[in-house]
């Protein structure tokens, strides 16, 4: 029998979000006859770590508050001992943190394929040396994947050789993701983000405002939990729509939300590839969203979805009562959306690409069995 393939899949946390939750989906379905999966972590902690722990080999934790403290150097260090000590053939770290922290001590370990993470473009809140020691962290890795064109082309931007570069788009449990056999018409608009600047609610609730004076009995919720919250309440209040705008919080019971949807909408200032946009076109929702970075690879204006430019909530506002008021074309383009995702999105085809990577990168300078000497 062939040995497993050892890799370490590497997280800064199990919190909600659109990286967690692809992550922890490709730990789970990852071909346990061919691979070993153990996974490292900076935090153990979050709702999903219940998913990963029954089908990982091994959990680590390398507590980490900042790459600045004395700690740092320590935790590196444990973290090559552990990729020593089993034998790791393959790290693949998948966010920022990770990317710094794992690529670093793989490649002091000497790991055999050392693959990096690229799933946004530009996140406002990074500092200048913040993105700086990312890109520094690149140099590690053998090779780095992207989620979109879009993230592609900003790593490109900042010095990664296309060469060194693929392009795995995102995945959905196109089950679990299934549309309603029978939705009720109303007026509900739900988006699904983590409430941070980049992902614009604040002009969502301005958007809505002319929306609500139009159609007075719609209803819009927002879902996801972050530091905005505060002063998206505010902004509510402000504008006299508290009885119009629900704060939902971070939700499990996502498809049930979207299930009595009207339309989805995702008005982000930046985005590399959506994981809200995929779940409402898998809903059959229309879908009204900014024409920012990744989005267009998913929503094609007028085919499957309407784009708006970012930080306009004219556009935005339009877009959405246009929908309301045209209930054959929303319909329209909702069953393209679906297609769309049927055909491109499935996580089978994510966890494909992934487990060929892998074993293409393995294959390129070193058996299995010599990865495990």
């Amino acid at each position: 029998m062939t040995a497993r393939i050892p890799i370490a899949i590497v997280l800064t946390s199990f919190d909600p979000g659109g990286t967690e939750r692809q992550m922890t989906e490709l730990i789970s379905r990852l071909d346990q006859t061919r691979f070993e999966v153990h996974v490292a972590c900076i935090r153990r902690e979050g709702r999903w770590l219940s998913k990963v722990e029954p089908v990982a080999s091994s959990i680590a934790c390398f507590p980490l508050t900042s790459f600045r403290s004395a700690t740092a150097a320590r935790e590196i260090a444990r973290f090559v001992r552990w990729c020593r000590s089993r034998r790791i053939a393959v790290v693949h770290a998948c966010d920022f943190y990770a990317n710094v922290f794992a690529l670093t001590g793989a490649a002091l370990a000497r790991v055999p394929v050392r693959i990096g993470s690229r799933r946004d473009i530009l996140i406002p809140q990074r500092s200048s040396a913040q993105h700086r020691l990312q890109a520094l962290s690149y140099r590690c890795a053998h090779h780095i994947v992207a989620n979109s064109r879009a993230a592609a082309i900003q790593l490109e931007r900042e010095g990664v050789g296309r060469s060194r570069i693929s392009v795995i788009p995102n995945g959905i449990d196109l089950e679990r993701y299934a549309p309603a056999p029978v939705r009720t018409p109303g007026h509900v608009v739900t988006t699904v983000a983590n409430l941070r600047p980049e992902k614009g609610h604040d002009v969502l609730v301005r958007a809505m405002a002319t929306v609500a004076r139009e159609i007075p009995d719609v209803v819009v919720q927002l879902v996801g939990g972050g530091p905005m919250r505060a002063a998206l309440l505010g902004q509510i209040g402000t504008l006299g729509l508290t009885n119009v705008v629900r704060l939902l919080g971070d939700r499990e019971d996502v498809p049930e939300v979207l299930a009595g949807t009207d339309v989805f909408v995702l008005p982000s200032r930046t985005e590399a590839f959506p994981n809200g946009i995929m779940e409402a076109m898998a809903m059959r929702l229309p879908v009204v969203a900014s024409d920012v970075g990744g989005i267009p690879e998913l929503i094609a204006h007028e085919r499957n979805g309407i784009l708006v430019p970012p930080d306009d909530e004219r556009a935005l506002a339009a877009a959405v009562l246009e929908l309301f008021r045209d209930p054959a074309r929303a319909d329209r383009l909702a069953a393209s959306a679906r297609a769309t995702i049927e055909s491109r999105y499935s996580f089978e085809r994510m966890v494909r690409e992934f487990e060929a990577l892998y074993e293409v990168e393995l294959g390129r300078g070193l058996s299995v069995e010599a990865a495990a000497s």
